[in-house]
């Protein structure tokens, strides 16, 4: 890989990372987790040697290549690079990245733009899911400039909405992997939730925190850190993670009343650093505990009348508004959300 590889460097929603086409990464997986690793220069807490921003959000990977299945514009791999440890993961699904994903297949030709906007179905291939994108193209051209704004990223871009369909059980091969809207860890109690991202919800306050903290005291609480890292362990297995010592997942997100007129708080750990706003995916499957019948969240939840219902998840930054369909039992069909991306480098990367 010493003459470069081509890559697009985007923003997608709150995070930014690397863009590719499969076909100019190594098909080898070894090979190409150590490229990957060198491109973002981890592990190193500074990622100095590379082009990741010391942070978990700013270090990741999209792997894009036209799809052969049918009713599918391209598939989607996403890959989460740790920062300071020599680890690339796909356990995971990415909801900011996605956002991404149908602007580059577009640049990159993979899918012909039309006048307006342009729906690209993409199959996201770490959960088996299908996400539509409506990317803007006004001339056949991607457009990224717009009015559209998102909690956690200065300014504004061209709005895109994302529908998912078929999240429930992505990861994890059910809703509540447990059966149970509640359990007890660690002696706290718990919902197990996988609806696009497997989390597991909680109690600020049974967690000794009032759900105000910013990310950064949060970071500082040793005592929280180790209480949720036991609790993430005991979890893992429990949602048919199997041990996830060296996993992303499962994301542990803490509830409490919402502040500014929402649905609820959250302030969640991604898993060993405190989210500045939270990942798309997290809010569906959280706005999704929410509506429960039992469990921290729906406990404290204040859910809004109407079908379909628009869940506003406030996280540190501002907050994260899921929209979500149910059908005459209730239950529900479909989740969608508004997301923005930017292009910001195209080119080659070492």
């Amino acid at each position: 890989m010493s003459d470069g590889v081509r890559c697009m460097w985007m923003r997608g929603g709150t995070s930014k990372g690397g863009y590719f086409l499969a076909e100019n990464l190594p098909a080898d997986t070894a090979a190409r987790d150590a490229f990957l690793l060198r491109v973002m220069g981890s592990p190193d807490p500074r990622q100095i040697d590379g082009m990741g921003g010391s942070d978990p959000l700013t270090s990741k990977i999209a792997v894009v290549n036209k799809s052969e299945r049918e009713g599918v514009d391209v598939d989607y791999l996403f890959l989460q690079v740790f920062v300071d440890q020599p680890i690339v993961t796909d356990s995971q699904n990415c909801g900011n990245i996605l956002a991404g994903v149908g602007p580059f297949a577009i640049e990159r030709g993979l899918v012909e733009a039309k006048d307006g906007t342009t729906d690209v179905r993409i199959f996201m291939v770490n959960t088996d899911q299908l996400a539509i994108a409506t990317v803007s193209t006004p001339g056949g051209k991607v457009n990224y400039e717009g009015d559209a704004s998102i909690d956690g990223v200065p300014g504004t871009s061209a709005p895109q909405p994302i529908i998912f369909e078929d999240t429930a059980g992505s990861t994890c091969g059910a809703l509540l992997p447990t059966g149970n809207e509640s359990d007890t860890v660690e002696g706290v109690e718990v919902t197990m939730i996988d609806n696009g991202m497997p989390c597991v919800v909680m109690s600020a306050e049974d967690m000794g925190i009032t759900g105000d903290e910013t990310p950064e005291e949060l970071e500082a609480n040793d005592e929280l850190r180790a209480k949720l890292e036991a609790i993430r362990l005991k979890c893992g297995p429990l949602m048919n993670l199997g041990d996830v010592k060296e996993k992303s997942v499962p994301k542990m997100t803490m509830v409490s009343r919402a502040k500014n007129g929402g649905c609820v708080s959250t302030r969640t750990f991604i898993p060993h650093r405190c989210h500045k706003a939270i990942g798309v995916l997290g809010a569906v499957s959280v706005g999704t505990a929410c509506m429960m019948k039992s469990g921290p969240a729906a406990k404290i939840a204040k859910i809004p009348d109407g079908n379909p219902k628009t869940l506003s998840v406030e996280h540190p930054t501002g907050e994260f508004s899921v929209v979500a369909t149910l059908d005459d039992k209730g239950e529900l069909v479909s989740a969608g959300v508004l997301r923005t991306a930017r292009k910001l480098m195209d080119g080659v990367v070492f």
